[in-house]
């Protein structure tokens, strides 16, 4: 995944875990030299930052032997570099924003192209609830490259009634993540021959159901497993509280209008609706930080 927050290594976890100083350094010496001994001598550049990390994430999946990678996407989707998984065990599309639109470009269906440049013919792929135009071109990216494209439902549809969910990463946006991320491990789960967690039904091409463009994939009842990984999930630099003495530092990623927005939501919920010590003895701040070609000014008047 990317961007890390501390250190390099978070990019490369195993188990959950960054890999260690002695594994990092012995990988990124032996793909180094390898790569600076095989390159064309006419032409000799080396990959560029993100590219060379995800080279030596690969070698140390293959080196490490796991049974399973989850590979994040870099920038966009169709001419990242990440794209080169010939047969992916599943993909996902979350909640498509407006961001690197100097690359991407400036409209949400541009965008939702190139992240439906991951599809792959035969793979299944879910999204989550987009707008109609550009959930319409996320369909025709998967129908040319015969994929079969499923919309997730709720996560209120994963409840069952009495039984809630608790998410360990805050804010209501997380909940439409939460939901892909159950239908993405329940596709590896069939995969190795786990069954009753709700069969996909194969969609004739071109069907609209129901006046969707893209079919609801089945809810299915979540394992033990599943919901103790959704409610242990942690993820620093996200709607994360950080209490220090009198201070309470609030921190969150976000960089895009829509992330933003819920940003503001989750701070709204988290800090103003708890009362303030009367005698003024918290402050609490919510630390915001943005780089590149950003409209800074449109992202602070939400904040403000």
């Amino acid at each position: 995944s990317s961007p890390h927050l501390v250190q390099v290594r978070e990019r490369i976890r195993i188990n959950g875990q960054p890999i260690s100083k002695e594994l990092f350094s012995k990988y990124f010496w032996l793909v180094y030299n390898r790569l600076e001994e095989t390159k064309d001598p006419v032409h000799a550049s080396m990959p560029a930052y993100f590219r060379f990390l995800t080279i030596m994430a690969f070698h140390v999946f293959l080196q490490e032997k796991v049974d399973l990678a989850v590979v994040e996407v870099g920038i966009g989707g169709a001419y990242d570099c990440t794209n080169i998984i010939r047969a992916p065990v599943v993909c996902g599309v979350s909640s498509l924003g407006i961001d690197h639109t100097s690359i991407l470009g400036d409209t949400m269906e541009k965008i939702a192209w190139q992240k439906g440049g991951i599809f792959k013919p035969g793979v299944p792929a879910f999204t989550v609830a987009q707008p109609e135009r550009p959930l319409e071109v996320l369909r025709d990216r998967a129908q040319e490259q015969e994929c079969l494209l499923y919309l997730c439902p709720e996560l209120d549809a994963f409840e069952g009634g009495r039984r809630v969910l608790e998410l360990g990463l805050a804010g209501t946006h997380q909940r439409s993540n939460a939901a892909l991320a159950l239908q993405l491990a329940r596709t590896w789960l069939q995969r190795r021959g786990c069954r009753g967690l709700g069969e996909l039904k194969e969609v004739p091409p071109g069907t609209e159901l129901a006046g969707r463009p893209v079919p609801l994939a089945p809810a299915f009842r979540p394992t033990d497993a599943m919901i103790q990984g959704l409610r242990d999930t942690e993820w620093l630099g996200r709607t994360q509280v950080l209490p220090r003495g009198p201070v309470t530092w609030y921190l969150d990623g976000a960089h895009t209008t829509s992330s933003v927005q819920a940003c503001v939501r989750w701070f709204r919920q988290a800090a103003l609706n708890q009362d303030k010590p009367h005698d003024g003895s918290e402050v609490r701040v919510l630390l915001f930080n943005a780089t590149g070609d950003r409209d800074m000014a449109a992202l602070l008047k939400l904040l403000l």
